[in-house]
Parts: C-alpha cells; structure tokens; sequence
C-alpha cells in the first residue's frame, strides 16, 4: 500500500515527497531542477556558480513549464549576490539554500517575503547558530556526502542535531539514493532526506555522459575527502587528476596553481599577476599555502573540465560515497516513483514487524 508522505518538510516546502535535490554546482541547472520537480521532490538550482543573468534564465526556465514549488542556492561572498535574492523575491521561489558564513541582512530580506530559508550544516555545532540566524528547515550533510563535507558521518550528525529539538524540520543528507534510505531516515526521525549525487547520476542531469560513465563505475572505497583542491575538505572519486593532486608537495602544488592559472586565465577573466596577487592576499588571511591557494583560484574550472566539458581524467568528479552503490542512470520520474514505492514497502513492512498492541 502506497503512503502518504506528508511530513513537516513536505508542508514547509510545498512538494509532494519530502525529497530535496540539492544544489550541485553546474549539475543542479534548470533542466534537472524541472524534472526532479515534476516528479514530486523539492529542487534547488545552483545559481552559486551563476552570474544574475544567467540565474534569472534559469529561473524563466523553470516557471516556464510549470508552478512546481523550487528552490536557488546562492552563496553570500558572490558577485551580484544581491541581484539574483531581488530576483527570487520578485519570481516567488519558494526557497534559499546557503551554506558557509550566511548574511543575517540576506536572511532577514528573503524572510520578510515568506521564502524559507534552508540552509546546509556538516556539524552539530552549527545547527543551533543556523536556526538562531533564521533557519527554517535543516538539512544535516555527514561526511559520506559529496563535495566539501564534515568529520561527522551522516547517522551520527542527524542523532546529535535531532537531540537539540530545534523546532525546525530536518532532513538527512549523505548516502541516500533510493527508498529504503528514506524509510530509515523517516523512521530515526528526521523529516526527509536530501539527495545530489543520486539526482546527477540521472538521465535529466546536464552532466556528460562521458562523466557520468565515470561515476557509474567508481568504488565506495575510493571516493575520498582531500584538502589538495581548494584547501578545505571535499569529497572526489579517487581518479587519476586527484591522485596526482594527493601525491603533490606543497612546490608541486604551487607549479600546478600557476600552470593551471596560465590555461585558465581567459576564462576567468583575470591576468595571471592579479591572479597570484589575490592568491597571496587569500594566503596571508588563512592557513593555506600560496600552492593551495592558487589551486582554490582554479578549482572551479578543474571540476568544469569533468562536470561541464565531459572530461573526466582531466578534471575531480565531486562525488557522495553513494556513488559507488549506484549502477543505473533512470530519469527522476522512475527515480521519485521507485522511491516513493519502496520507502513505501518498507514502513509497511516494519509496521507489520511491530503491529499496535491490542487495547
């Protein structure tokens, strides 16, 4: 028998299942966002890595071909950030996902308009801070995640979260990918899950083929955390690019950041001395080195290598560890519709396990 799936994060947001599609940095597009809506989840377009006028077609894009409920992830430090929270106001988006150092005046402004504020944590310690800032909904991501991540794996994280009782919904990210995930997740308590390594191994995700064949063949036990691209902890499928990137010494990084800088300078915009200039100045303010911050400069067009371009030994392939337990590349539609049936089966299994007492 199918459920219904109503929770406090289905009520909050607006979608039918209470399923969020993250937001995956040139993954997360209209195109995936359009279809992982259309199937019932909740999903979120990556406008962190756009310009105003490329989200603002985006958004367009999206409300052409339908009033599903979805949400932008911005980051606060970007350029024109201030532009496309004026646009998701005036299109009436539903909601803003944030992550790292979250603007107060940002979350007051979207707030005062009814826009829930949905922000990412990958550590107990933010989660009281996140709500106290305005947090309407938080989606707890544990280190089996993909991308930059926390210490704490996802179980761990989503007890100590639920046992502070914010009064806000919670949603489990990290190594979830179908419906049995969903049922636990709902089971231990928390009021959906949060998926986007799943939803970009689709047939709806924007991402190559070429690099999809390397996501579908990589191994749950060589998907790692590495500092060496940016600096911070994220989590890549071990492939050729990265293991060079592991094996490098901190001047073997600073070559790296400055052949990098040279092949990639016109796409950027920048010339090579502003460049290395920005990167000492990154370098003086942290604990980074001038080779890392440098490669941080660069990271986001070694990922477009991969995740735009369809080049996946020449670029990191941002990844969860649930990579390595999927085998198939079903469109949303089938993906939403399998999930709903088996999280579906497996509450009522576990009811039958545990039937109510007599009275």
């Amino acid at each position: 028998m199918a459920l219904h799936f109503s929770t406090p994060l289905t009520e909050r947001l607006g979608c039918r299942l209470p399923v969020i599609q993250t937001a995956m940095g040139w993954v997360a597009t209209s195109k995936l966002v359009k279809a992982s809506t259309a199937a019932g989840a909740f999903g979120f377009l990556a406008a962190a890595v756009m310009s105003p006028e490329e989200c603002e077609a985006e958004i367009e894009a999206i409300k052409s071909v339908g009033s599903a409920p979805f949400g932008v992830n911005v980051h606060s430090f970007q350029t024109g950030v201030d532009r496309i929270i004026d646009m998701c106001i005036d299109h009436e988006v539903g909601a803003i996902s944030y992550g790292r150092a979250p603007s107060s005046k940002m979350i007051e402004k979207v707030k005062a308009k009814g826009i829930a504020c949905v922000p990412t944590i990958g550590a107990a310690k933010h989660a009281k801070k996140a709500v106290e800032l305005g947090a309407d909904i938080l989606v707890c991501q544990g280190a089996e995640g993909g991308g930059h991540t926390g210490a704490t794996p996802t179980w761990l994280l989503l007890a100590q979260v639920l046992e502070m009782d914010l009064g806000v919904p919670v949603v489990a990210c990290g190594g979830f990918k179908d419906g049995r995930g969903l049922a636990a997740a709902l089971a231990y308590g928390a009021d959906g899950t949060a998926m986007g390594t799943r939803f970009m191994m689709t047939s709806d995700s924007p991402t190559p083929e070429e690099t999809k064949t390397a996501y579908l063949a990589a191994d749950v036990t060589r998907i790692p955390v590495s500092v060496k691209l940016d600096g911070l902890p994220q989590r890549m499928v071990l492939n050729s690019k990265l293991e060079s990137l592991e094996k490098a010494s901190g001047p073997g990084l600073l070559v790296r950041g400055l052949i990098n800088g040279m092949r990639f300078r016109k796409e950027m915009g920048v010339t090579l001395p502003d460049m290395l200039k920005s990167a000492w100045t990154m370098a003086r303010k942290s604990d980074l080195t001038l080779g890392q911050t440098l490669m941080a400069a660069n990271a986001p067009m070694i990922i477009q290598n991969a995740m735009v371009k369809g080049h996946p030994d020449d670029g990191v392939l941002p990844s969860g560890q649930v990579a390595g337990l999927i085998n198939d590349l079903p469109s949303c539609a089938d993906l939403l519709a399998s999930i709903e049936v088996e999280a579906s089966e497996r509450l009522n299994a576990m009811q039958a396990k545990f039937p109510t007492a007599a009275e």
